[in-house]
Formats: C-alpha cells, structure tokens, sequence
C-alpha cells in the first residue's frame, strides 16, 4: 500500500501469494526502467488500482471483466487487514468460514484470471495534476487514464510486543469481525472514545464480561455511550490503566496492567483483548491531492466513488471509517469499477465527437 509507515511481514498461513518485481506481460520488465525522471519507457493502462485488499482486487475483477485492462499496485505486504485474521465467518459464500489470507489468494487469483497484472510494490509518489495520472512504485512510472485509490485504513495498535505475537490468537483490533469467536469468556477493549464504547456493548452479546480499559480518568466519547457502558452490568471499567503486557504463550491468557500514578500494577485474567484506539487510513501520497475528511479519510463526491479529482475514484476502507467490514469494502470496489468504466466510456465519447467535429470543419490536426 501507500502509508508512509514501514510495512512489516505478516504471516500467510499456507498460502503462497507469488510476490512478482513488476506487471506481468508488461513488454519491459522493471530492471529496465529507470527512476523517476529518466528515461525509462512508463507502463500505460486504462486503469491503475492502488492497493489489494478486498475493495482493490474487486475493482480488478470489473475491471478485467470489462476489459479495461487494469494494473494493480498491491504494495508490498498486500492483501489489506484480512492477511492478519484467522478465522472470517461473516464473508457471504463461506459457511464454515475461512481464513483470512486464504480469502485474499482466492480473490488474486480470480482477479488474475480476467487478466489484472498485480505488481507487489509501494506507491512512492503520485502526480495527478492532469492525465494521464502519474504514479511511480519501485523505480517504474505508471500512467494512468483513471485511477482507484484503494489503499484502505490500518489499526493503530498498542505497540507492545507481546500484541503483536498474539494478534490473531486472541489480540484483535474489529469486534464486529470476531467477538462471535468469545461467547461465553471474558474479554478486555481498550480505548475511550464511542468506537470502544460501542465495540464494548457489542461484545456483550458473547462474552459473559468485558473489561473496558482507558488510560485517562475519563472516557471521550458521547455522554450517552458513557452512560451506557457505565450501566451495563457485564462492563466493567478500568479507568488510569494502561495496558503493560498481553499474557499467553499461544494465546491470549490475561492482561497486566499499569496504573497511571505508577503506584503498582493488577493482572486481568481474560481470553481475549481487543484494541479499540483507531485507525489510520493510508492516505501518505493521495492527501496533497484529494480532498480528505475531518477524520483523515479521502472524500467522494455524492452517492458515487468519484473524488475530487475528474477520473480519481476511492473505495474501500480508506474512505470508510464506520463500517470497515471486508463485505463492504468489496462493495465499494465494485462501485468505483463501475463508476470508472462509465467515465472512460463517456471520455471516449466525449474525444470522438470532438475529432469528429474537428474532421467536419476542415482544420487540419497534427499527425
């Protein structure tokens, strides 16, 4: 993807998702091409996707389905958030469920079928100022007749180890996503705005108590979803706690914690932690270009994926900061495909009544 922030490996399971330097078939291959700025031969395409999570390798299948021809610029770790979750019950089409980077192979490999050439590189920079848009991964420039920014958003976690070596085995950052997965156990969420709030009185539905945690005196979300949490009898708040360790060789098997005063610490003894403090769209080399949100999130125009930017179409999780379901940002890849079909298609009426009116007057045009 695009985010400025390093990207780490994450774990595939079995699946092997066969990483390759540049678009394949492209007539010179990526050694060939100079940086940005030389005179490396650029690679065209009626479509450029950035980004391979659901949302960007949906828009690749319309795409190549309706013979546009698409690239996609999945970046390095591509395949979004479900490469780093195990267990997806709630994706339509899978009734005893899948695992997440199974679910992303299998949406590559569809999108490859219909001819999408994947190149596994960042996006280092962007030039949308007029089109062909312009966008440079790896030393290679691509140009663009349209383009969709599908680079989704990332959880901002913790950023303790023993967070990170437990995600996906009890460590999770959607409670829509995998509170079914802790019916009848007790869980921890921290965060204090309304996203935790909510998130908390979600799991209420499964685990037999939730232990919210925050690491100020008070929480920041709404008055009612504070008044909520408070009254629910299966919460039970930590207020001026801060999250030191997730305890568990395998799995998660408790939490210690810090007290803000520094006066000692407790241990929780939950099955599950989820960690509710936000996310972050990865937005680095779109936001000098299209319009963003107050939250950070790129803009659409209307009931459409259109940003502001003519021929610049957005979908997925990079726009969407309330739903941030796999489902959905499928949806919205669907969209913005549609969406930037119909506009080549209206550009490409647009250029030939032009030339034919050109023709029709007798002025002469350049070879």
């Amino acid at each position: 993807m695009s985010d400025a922030t390093p990207k780490t490996p994450r774990p595939l399971g079995s699946i092997s998702l066969n990483f390759i330097p540049a678009a394949a078939g492209d007539a010179v291959a990526a050694a060939t091409h100079a940086v940005p700025g030389g005179t490396g031969v650029p690679v065209e395409a009626p479509v450029v996707i950035v980004g391979s999570g659901p949302a960007g390798l949906t828009a690749a299948i319309y795409a190549a389905r309706a013979n546009l021809k698409p690239i996609v610029i999945g970046g390095v770790v591509g395949g979004g958030q479900l490469m780093i979750t195990s267990d997806v019950e709630n994706y339509p089409g899978f009734p005893d469920g899948v695992q997440g980077p199974e679910l992303m192979g299998l949406f590559r490999k569809q999108a490859e079928r219909f001819g999408a050439r994947i190149v596994d590189a960042d996006v280092d920079r962007v030039d949308l100022a007029g089109r062909p848009f312009g966008l440079w991964a790896a030393g290679v420039e691509y140009r663009a007749r349209a383009v969709i920014v599908a680079t989704g958003a990332d959880a901002i976690w913790l950023g303790i180890e023993s967070e990170t070596r437990l995600r996906g085995r009890g460590v999770s950052a959607c409670a829509t996503c995998d509170g079914f997965f802790f019916r009848d156990k007790e869980v921890g969420i921290v965060g204090g705005g309304d996203s935790a709030l909510e998130e908390a009185l979600f799991l209420t539905r499964f685990a037999t108590k939730v232990h919210l945690i925050h690491r100020r005196d008070a929480f920041r979300g709404s008055k009612i979803m504070q008044a909520r949490a408070a009254a629910h009898p299966k919460i039970e708040l930590h207020l001026n706690r801060t999250i030191e360790e997730v305890l568990g060789a395998d799995h998660v098997e408790g939490l210690r914690l810090g007290k803000a005063d520094g006066t000692g610490e407790e241990r929780l003894p939950v099955q599950g932690l989820f960690v509710a403090i936000g996310h972050r769209p990865n937005v680095a080399v779109f936001s000098d270009w299209i319009e963003t949100d107050e939250k950070g999130y790129l803009k659409t125009e209307g009931a459409t994926t259109a940003s502001n930017i003519d021929g610049v179409f957005v979908a997925g999780d990079v726009d969407d900061h309330r739903y941030r379901q796999a489902v959905t940002a499928a949806g919205e890849g669907c969209r913005a495909a549609i969406d930037a079909e119909r506009w080549l298609e209206a550009q490409d009426a647009h250029d030939g009544q032009a030339a034919a009116e050109v023709a029709h007057s007798g002025v002469a045009t350049a070879p």
